[in-house]
Formats: structure tokens, C-alpha cells, sequence
């Protein structure tokens, strides 16, 4: 077929489907198909579409004179990495990046740019590692996170970590991305303790900004990424984030289907912020990410006589617990309790308000009650719930001895006030929340 008898419109649209590689094929073909080959707008559709570029810029953030020059230096900057896999990489810190704009700039100002090759390549031989190629490139484009301000940071920490957390008694954990720089200061002390004498190629890529220690390392040479647990000092005990199943050839130049667990977790961990699956949580003005789940199937709802309930939780690998003869499994849960706009209703009849004065919770491990707690008050507090207001939230702590169970039970609220009461009592229910380990951990 000859192109150039094709109208021009067609031929725009012909090469816009043919991508950036073969329209600067057809570009060598003729002078009018170099032309329209050379159009700012069909090169600002590949610099959209692949690397997610809105304007004419390095990987720098320099300005570039086109879209097609940003597009060939791009290309030049990462051309000893498989293509497809850097487009992927941005894609991933593109969604992290909008999703913090939206909603949580103040953690957006605390990431760094991206590392040069010349930075990667003394980092490995500081520490005597090969980074995974996709961990490499996503170096290249964020080099973790950075807390300048005392503003950033309270008395236990920042509250500003990417990955955040969660927190529950006096248990607080915010885990944040760690620059190159603090990699390599971690990993030297930590490899330090006899525990990691065989470990040598584990490097600290996460921890949590807050007194209370939690670590992740990945693992250099598999590519995977790992927690520690409550043994972490001790033997060095950890546990995978990712299924060993999708980590694939995290060292071939070749592949472009790469990839190691800390792409994996950070593609997992967008796809749940920007589901609504995590969302921020906001206490004394201090805003965080908190990783208590808020949809389904992790966080259950009920509601009963005007009263919402609403649970979830999160495992807790640094409280966990694997040696043999005493396998202990740690898991956190958050109840959030509020009034329907409506009020409290019960047999027709409207009630302004209602008070918890009771708890029942049903523990399970597999499907054996390993704890069956009725007592006053949570947290040592009796919450007086208002039509439309703020939910009351707490969080707790549950141990089990395996690695799956499930958490349930009831309320006794007193219509009005526990002063002053307009009905009988009756019985909230929380809906039956999973404790499991989980696929993805953070």
C-alpha cells in the first residue's frame, strides 16, 4: 500500500496506532512521511502515553524544545534498560504522584529526584549489591523520601511516610521510602549484627519514621522483598511482602517483563489508594496514610437501629512471632462507630442520641474461639454517638496462634445517655472482620 497517497488525516492516524518505534521507522522512508512523522502533536501523544508527559521536559524536568526531542532523550537517558519496563516504572510513580497531589501534597514535597546511573553504580559498590533492574529504574525516577522540616516530624515521628500505617495503644508505625543515602547507613548497621552475617545481599529499602522499629529489606539477588518480625534482632527473622510466584528475571538486561517485589508493592500499594481500599486518617490535625482497609472484603459494616459500625484490620509482621514452639501472629483491628444522620431508631421511635456502654468480641483462630471478651466500656471509654457526627474510632491489638482468623461481636448502647437513658439497652452488631495473613504486606 502506498502511504503517501493516503489522505492526511488517515496517515496521522496510521501512525499514532504504529507507536514511537515505527513512526520513526516510516520517517526514513520520505521526505513528506518523515514530515508528518516529525509532528509535535503525534510525539506528544507518545510522550503521554508512555511516559506520561504533559509537557516538553527531560527527566530532569529540564524543558526540551519538542515533544519529539523529549521523547529521544528520554529514550537516550534510559536506553541501557529494557523499554517497555521503564514506561512501566514511570506509570507506577505517575499514579503515586497524582494520587498525592490530589490528596496528600505535603508527603508529595518530601520526595526526591531521581539518582543519576553514576549514583546507582557507587551505591553497589559501597555495599557490594546488584540492584534488580526495576528497583534500579525506580531509583532513577524517586530517590525516596526526604523530611527537611521539623514541622514534618513530632516527638514520634513523621507522619508523612508513602507508605504510612497505623497505630493502636502506644504502637505507632508511619513507614517511609528510604533515600540512597539512608540505605546505605542502614544497611551498615544493621548488617552489622551477627544475625545477618548470611546476608550480605539484603539491603533496607523501608522503615518507619516513629520510635517503634520496622524494617524492609530486599533481597538483592531474588529480587524479593522482606519484613522483619519481632525476632528481627534476635535471628534475623523475616517475612516475604510479595508472592515469590510473581517475581520474575530481576537481572536481565533483555527483559522486559521484568519484576522484583518493590515494584510489584508500590504498583499494589497505588492501586489501593487510588481504589479507596487506603485511605488518609486524620488526628489532632496530623494527617497520615493509614493502612486499615475501608472496603471490602477487609472492613465490614452493619448497621442496626441507626447505629454504623464499621471494621477492618491489618497484620502487624514486627509483632509477630515465628519461632516453632510458639508461633504467635499479630493483628491490629480498627472499629469506627457512628450515628445515621436519622438518629438512633428503635421499634419506629427517633432517639437524639445513644451510648456505648458495653463490648462483646469473639476472637477466632481458624475456626476455634480462642477469646471471648464482655466487659464495660473500650479503651476505657463509653462514646456518646450524635446524629452525623465524626465516627469514634479505636484500634487494638489481637494475638493468634495461626496465621488466620476473624474477630467479631456486638455493642450494648443506651439510648440518650448512660445518665440519663429514654429505652431499653440493645445490641449493635459488628459484622465478622478476617484476620490473615496477607498476600502484600506493608
Amino acid at each position: 500500500m502506498d502511504l503517501e497517497a493516503v489522505g492526511d488525516l488517515a496517515l496521522h492516524i496510521i501512525l499514532s496506532k504504529l507507536g514511537a518505534k515505527y513512526t520513526a521507522v516510516t520517517a526514513c522512508v520520505s521526505k513528506k512521511l518523515r514530515s508528518f512523522a516529525s509532528e509535535d502533536s503525534l510525539w506528544f501523544k507518545f510522550c503521554s502515553q508512555d511516559i506520561d508527559l504533559n509537557q516538553p521536559i527531560d527527566p530532569l524536568g529540564n524543558p526540551t524544545p519538542s515533544f519529539k526531542a523529549s521523547y529521544q532523550i528520554w529514550r537516550e537517558a534510559f536506553s541501557m534498560y529494557p523499554w517497555l519496563l521503564v514506561i512501566r516504572v514511570k506509570r507506577c510513580w505517575g499514579r503515586l504522584n497524582n494520587w498525592l497531589d490530589i490528596n496528600f501534597p505535603e508527603a508529595k514535597a518530601t520526595l526526591r529526584t531521581g539518582v543519576s546511573e553514576a549514583d546507582i553504580q557507587e551505591f553497589e559498590r559501597i555495599l557490594k549489591v546488584k540492584l534488580p533492574l526495576p528497583t534500579r529504574i525506580l531509583y532513577r525516577f524517586c530517590d525516596g523520601q526526604e523530611f527537611t522540616s521539623r514541622s514534618m516530624v513530632s516527638a514520634h515521628g513523621s507522619s508523612l511516610g508513602l507508605i504510612g500505617g497505623y497505630s493502636f495503644y502506644h504502637h505507632i508505625i508511619n513507614v517511609y521510602l528510604l533515600p540512597l543515602n539512608e540505605v546505605i547507613s542502614n544497611t551498615k548497621v544493621i548488617l552489622r549484627h551477627p544475625s545477618f552475617s548470611s546476608r550480605s545481599k539484603y539491603i533496607v529499602v523501608a522503615a518507619s519514621s516513629t520510635y517503634v522499629e520496622k524494617f524492609f529489606f530486599l533481597n538483592c539477588t531474588t529480587g524479593q522483598l522482606h519484613v522483619g518480625t519481632e525476632n528481627l534482632p534476635i535471628d534475623g527473622e523475616m517475612l516475604p511482602c510479595v508472592p515469590n510466584a510473581l517475581i520474575n528475571s530481576v537481572h536481565d538486561f533483555n527483559d522486559d517483563q521484568q519484576q522484583d517485589a518493590m515494584l510489584l508493592w508500590l504498583e499494589e500499594h497505588g492501586r489501593r489508594l487510588e481504589n479507596g481500599v487506603i485511605k488518609l486518617h486524620e488526628e489532632g490535625g496530623i494527617r497520615s496514610i493509614s493502612l486499615f482497609p475501608e472496603e471490602p472484603p477487609f472492613c465490614s459494616t452493619a448497621v442496626t437501629n441507626g447505629v454504623k459500625v464499621r471494621a477492618s484490620a491489618v497484620f502487624i509482621p514486627e509483632l509477630t512471632d515465628l519461632q516453632i514452639d510458639h508461633q504467635n501472629y499479630a493483628f491490629s483491628y480498627s472499629i469506627r462507630m457512628s450515628l445515621l444522620p436519622e438518629g438512633c431508631i428503635i421499634h419506629g421511635v427517633p432517639f437524639s442520641s445513644c451510648q456505648l456502654h458495653r463490648r462483646h468480641w469473639i476472637i477466632r483462630a481458624n475456626d476455634h474461639i480462642v477469646s471471648d471478651v464482655n466487659a464495660e466500656a473500650v479503651i476505657g471509654k463509653f462514646p456518646l454517638l450524635l446524629p452525623g457526627a465524626k465516627e469514634f474510632v479505636y484500634e487494638s491489638c489481637a494475638p493468634l496462634p495461626t496465621s488466620s482468623g476473624s474477630i467479631e461481636g456486638s455493642f450494648t448502647f443506651v439510648p440518650g445517655r448512660l445518665t440519663d437513658p429514654k429505652g431499653a439497652p440493645f445490641e449493635a452488631e459488628v459484622a465478622r472482620v478476617p484476620l490473615q495473613l496477607p498476600d502484600y504486606i506493608f
